[in-house]
């Protein structure tokens, strides 16, 4: 085992709440709401899945090297490699199509690293083994992305897992090593956390369906729109089929179902808990409005036109803050907000594991 990186200084928290700002503005704003002991980690956390995230994007890196380079990146997670060759060896094969933000984060790796050094073995566990599951299940469904969507529903059920699933469980597992009382609820937390992530990760499929596209790649599953009278392969965002907007719908109701197990969620963690309770429902709120947006405009071309507007980002801080507290709030809130999505019906669903 590698020893910890020595000279961890202020300047590296600074630069880790810098880089979250730089790649995603939405956990930039919900992680601070976390308390001073879950702030650091969850953020640390958050920068490594992205860093992930960054290997399986980028499209100049072939499938091998996508595994190659996940495959280094979770070793230096687990202590066993130095970060510096690999943000080297990666930086330089970095495309434009990666952010100038993701360009960053690649070469500051160790300052990265050397903050999940820092953790005790409980919360370096959790992330490692994230990482690990999620280089490994990324790599996989990479090498076999393809414009025709994957095979079913379990398949998607499965890759929703390796990209979010996962980070609910990591998550949990971090929540309960922070708070006994939550650790109480260890099971149930953990029974539900696999479904969160998945009605986060589906409302993203689903807005960013045509972005995607456009990329070479497609996460719908075939079987359900086949049901519905409509080949994926047939996928084109110049065209509008009424078999796609049903099988579009199909997968709104299942993403709302998996949204209603999130609220379970978080109505498990003590009420006293409000940093963590906002944290978990800020997402769920946004992911609400943004499946709302997929509802109420199913001919929608392009993620943009479906991404809910600033304000929205506002009014579900101010509301969540009034009402998160109160589970019986809570669940009125989200019965008048997905009162008008489809429900599932008649279909057994499954969460995926490793």
């Amino acid at each position: 085992m590698v020893s910890a990186l020595s000279g961890l200084t202020n300047d590296d928290f600074a630069y880790q709440a810098e880089a979250l700002q730089g790649v995603s503005r939405t956990f930039a704003l919900t992680i601070p709401q976390l308390p001073d002991g879950l702030c650091d980690v969850v953020g640390n956390a958050y920068l490594l899945c992205r860093i992930t995230d960054t290997i399986e994007d980028e499209p100049a890196l072939s499938a091998e090297q996508k595994r190659e380079f996940s495959e280094r990146f979770a070793e230096i997670v687990a202590g066993r490699q130095e970060p510096d060759s690999f943000a080297q060896d990666l930086g330089e094969l970095l495309s434009s199509s990666t952010t100038e933000s993701e360009h960053d984060l690649i070469a500051h790796t160790a300052r990265v690293i050397r903050i999940t050094r820092g953790f005790s073995d409980t919360q370096r566990n959790a992330l490692e083994r994230c990482v690990k599951i999620m280089s490994r299940g990324m790599a996989e469904f990479q090498q076999r992305a393809t414009v025709k969507g994957l095979n079913d529903l379990p398949d998607l059920d499965q890759y929703c897992y390796y990209v979010a699933g996962v980070v609910g469980e990591m998550l949990t597992e971090l929540f309960c090593d922070y708070s006994e009382k939550i650790n109480e609820r260890r099971e149930e937390l953990l029974a539900l956390s696999v479904s969160f992530g998945q009605g986060l990760q589906m409302t993203n499929i689903l807005k960013d369906i045509w972005d995607d596209q456009r990329r070479g790649a497609c996460w719908l599953p075939r079987d359900v729109f086949l049901a519905a009278g409509f080949e994926l392969s047939s996928l084109s965002s110049a065209q509008r089929d009424p078999g796609f907007t049903k099988g579009l719908f199909e997968l709104v109701a299942i993403a709302r179902h998996h949204l209603s197990n999130a609220l379970r969620f978080i109505m498990i963690i003590p009420p006293r808990e409000t940093g963590i309770r906002l944290h978990c429902l800020w997402a769920l709120g946004m992911a609400i409005l943004t499946l709302r947006r997929i509802h109420a405009t199913p001919a929608y071309r392009s993620g943009q036109e479906v991404k809910i507007s600033r304000r929205s980002v506002w009014m579900v801080t101010i509301v969540t803050s009034v009402v998160g507290r109160s589970n019986l709030a809570l669940r009125l809130l989200f019965g008048i907000l997905t009162y008008n999505l489809p429900r599932v019906e008649g279909r057994h669903l499954e969460q995926a594991s490793p």
